[in-house]
């Protein structure tokens, strides 16, 4: 059985993107620069309009894992596809990316792989329209306690504890983890999320996992309050690591060890989508490859600095060049 030193957890969504001006947008119905979940129908339509179309595996963690993967880490990721045109593309993009794609399409499946239409105005502006298909219907047997049990760090995505079934899976994978001697954690990807779902959350954080991923509204979403300080104790109670990113404030790390303020160098985003899933990576690179905690969220901020520097969610550059130049490999 193979040793992955990192495995994810999350929709596998095929990001599909077009170009689209002002006046497409508003003939089609669709409200600019913001993301809306649409139903099978719509994504038809959607997909049908698209001219130019350009095909990008995505969904947050699987973006994570493919950031950690191209650092070096021996990487898997556990998704949902159909065997259809986009879920075989999926599948073979991550693969040919470096990261094994753990599980074939799923040729029995009744919804289509999951995708969000992607338009780019003329302004830079983009318009995400994501259909959720089968991705949001992983359970339990779509995760392989052999991979689960031979992670040495296992990462979950939030957005799949909207249903129960998700929620099974991520309980099962943890516990095969820690099983196994790896580390478990989570990215709470949404306050809306956590809001939904916050006992549960909660639950999961304090009995089952062992680092927690968030921005301030996440981390804040899980104790209903607006004051981060009190989130990040709260937090750090319950959870052995609690990793906080704050944007242009830079990233707080609590640990048993205390704290850590690491700053960030502002820039100006070019495309911000990713910051977050780039740092993950980045972070947990540090953290499976045995780098202090600092180092960690260092090298965590130079990946989302790149990948905010360009259109898109993964890196453009040689990241480990990158790193080097920073003395952090």
């Amino acid at each position: 059985m193979t040793k992955y030193e990192i495995v994810g957890i999350g929709n596998a969504v095929v990001d599909v993107i077009s170009h689209g001006d002002d006046n497409f947008l508003e003939m089609m119905g669709i409200e600019k620069g913001i993301m809306q979940l649409i139903e099978r129908e719509r994504g038809e339509v959607l997909y049908g309009a698209m001219t130019d179309r350009v095909q990008t595996p995505g969904g947050s963690v699987a973006n994570t894992i493919a950031g950690a993967g191209g650092l070096g880490l021996k990487a898997g990721f556990i998704g949902r596809v159909h065997d259809d045109a986009l879920g075989q593309f999926y599948a073979e993009a991550m693969n040919k990316d470096g990261v094994d794609f753990v599980n074939p399409p799923v040729t029995s499946g009744e919804l289509p792989t999951s995708r969000s239409m992607i338009f780019v105005s003329p302004d830079g502006e983009r318009s995400m329209n994501t259909y959720l298909g089968i991705s949001s219907e992983l359970s339990s047997s779509d995760v392989s306690a052999d991979v689960a049990g031979n992670a040495q760090i296992m990462f979950l995505e939030g957005y799949l504890f909207d249903k129960d079934k998700g929620k099974t899976a991520f309980l099962e994978a943890a516990r095969a983890c820690s099983a196994g001697g790896g580390k478990a954690g989570i990215a709470i990807s949404d306050p809306f999320c956590v809001e939904r779902h916050r006992a549960d959350f909660l639950s999961l954080i304090e009995n089952e996992l062992d680092f927690v991923i968030g921005n301030e509204a996440e981390i804040k979403s899980l104790f209903v309050t607006d004051d981060l300080e009190e989130a990040l104790t709260k937090t750090a109670a319950i959870c052995p690591l609690v990793v906080c990113t704050r944007s242009g404030d830079g990233v707080s790390v609590i640990s048993a060890e205390g704290r850590i303020d690491v700053a960030v160098e502002k820039i100006v985003p070019v495309d911000a989508t990713g910051a977050g899933d780039q740092f993950a990576a980045g972070f947990l690179f540090g953290l499976a490859s045995g780098r202090d905690l600092e180092t960690c969220a260092r090298i965590g901020c130079v990946c989302a600095g790149e990948v905010i520097s360009h259109i898109g969610p993964r890196p453009e550059a040689n990241m480990q060049a990158l790193l080097r130049a920073e003395g952090l490999l």
